[in-house]
């Protein structure tokens, strides 16, 4: 929806032409910007060869699941299928009979799917938003009911499943303020395609109002809160926490990158190297955001004179280690259990952040950057509460690191803030399983 924006913004007569042929421009768009699309994929395959698998699957061929006519949820990437977690498993405990397919646009996405759910779920990769590719996605997996999580607005998926009787579920949606312009400029495309949505659950009022105002109908939307508050945290979680911090050395200060971009890692090595004169055992365990970025982030620790080593590699992590790597996708979390002070990235360049609950959950002292849009709601939470901390850059990352390290009743007391916030924030999931009762009846009953 980003690259047609700019398109449009471009061309002189496209309010004349969206008034009689709104979807029938956009496919045309959307035909024009594929091979770019593939271009995307094949450059990202450089460094992820996971890439540059499974094409046929992004335009709707592929072998359709064994079951079909069940609940299909969409989750574009990996932070999307952490926050649909929970209602995934409520939904399998639900509708037991009812086959469940989940679709993701990002490797990382599909790896994460398959790492929570295994076999509870069929897996395949979300059709580009072609007519031909979206009727063929629905012929072989033709669900009952649609559930799109956050706000993914593709006007030939909702058209087609609005064509075929489909209901459609907004699922913890949201609007930041950073994308609502986008949308606005396609106003009456995006109200069209919104009035093909059977309901929308927003996160929260801002985002109802702000979902309003771009063309949903309130009639049919209510705010059932965020599901990322709903975090499902496995029994064994902070045992395996524990165990990793034993291993590791229970008198060394942990600190705990999570998520992190480039622009992230420089300041954060910079801030270390200087904490390194305070607290000379202390480490710096850092998971990167995407894996082609494994072994950059592994190089600019090195660059900046750390002891490096990586979680692939079987080495421990030893006392002379500085900064470990996890070079793993899906086990940030148990990592957030083993460490004392908790940094979430994306957020020290304009990249909106990441969920910075799932450490608050863990009663974890968190520190952010200023920039955290997309979760500024969230975030601004847990600043209120006392459960976080921003830090502008390396300097205030570092000076926050050490009164941290420094201060065991403060990080006990963020901690348990930051629990108390998760707690009461529960409940979107019962909330927005009662839409799904309402939508899924008449098609499956």
């Amino acid at each position: 929806m980003k690259v047609l924006s700019l398109l449009l913004a471009r061309e002189p007569r496209a309010d004349d032409i969206l008034k009689s042929q709104m979807r029938t421009l956009y496919s045309l768009l959307i035909y024009l910007i594929t091979p770019l699309v593939l271009l995307y994929l094949a450059f990202r395959g450089i460094r992820s060869r996971d890439y540059l698998k499974r094409w046929p699957e992004r335009f709707g061929i592929f072998d359709p699941p064994q079951e079909t006519g069940g609940i299909v949820v969409h989750s574009a990437s990996m932070g999307e299928v952490n926050a649909a977690s929970a209602l995934v498993r409520a939904l399998v405990k639900r509708y037991p009979e009812t086959p469940l397919c989940l679709t993701t646009f990002t490797p990382t996405g599909s790896e994460q799917v398959r790492a929570l759910f295994g076999e509870d779920a069929c897996h395949v990769y979300a059709p580009l938003d072609l007519p031909g590719a979206v009727r063929r996605f629905f012929d072989r997996v033709q669900p009952a009911l649609l559930i799109i999580m956050e706000t993914e607005i593709w006007p030939n998926l909702y058209a087609e499943a609005a064509g075929r009787g489909i209901p459609l579920l907004i699922a913890n949606a949201r609007i930041s303020e950073h994308s609502i312009g986008g949308y606005k400029r396609l106003h009456r495309l995006t109200a069209k395609t919104l009035n093909q949505v059977s309901f929308i659950a927003a996160q929260s009022e801002q985002d109802a109002a702000r979902l309003i105002e771009i063309g949903a109908d309130e009639r049919r939307l209510s705010v059932t809160g965020n599901l990322k508050f709903d975090v499902n945290l496995p029994p064994s979680l902070l045992e395996q926490g524990e165990a990793i911090r034993l291993a590791w050395g229970t008198h060394r200060p942990v600190l705990l990158a999570g998520s992190t971009h480039e622009g992230d890692e420089g300041p954060l090595f910079e801030a270390f190297t200087g904490l390194l004169g305070s607290f000379p055992g202390a480490l710096l365990v850092v998971v990167p955001r995407h894996p082609e970025r494994f072994n950059r982030a592994a190089q600019l620790a090195k660059s900046a004179g750390l002891s490096v080593s990586m979680r692939s590699s079987g080495a421990s992590c030893s006392e002379n280690t500085q900064c470990f790597i996890i070079d793993r996708m899906g086990e940030l979390l148990r990592y957030y259990a083993a460490c004392d002070v908790a940094f979430v990235g994306g957020s020290l360049e304009p990249l909106g952040g990441h969920n910075a609950l799932e450490p608050a959950a863990l009663s974890r002292p968190v520190l952010v950057g200023p920039h955290t849009f997309n979760f500024r709601e969230i975030t601004e939470q847990l600043l209120a509460c006392g459960a976080a901390m921003r830090v502008a850059d390396a300097g205030e990352l570092e000076n926050a690191v050490r009164r941290l390290f420094s201060e065991p009743e403060l990080r006990d007391r963020m901690g348990r803030a930051g629990v108390e916030l998760v707690r009461s924030g529960q409940g979107a999931v019962d909330r927005s399983l009662e839409i799904v009762d309402r939508l899924i009846t008449p098609a499956t009953g």
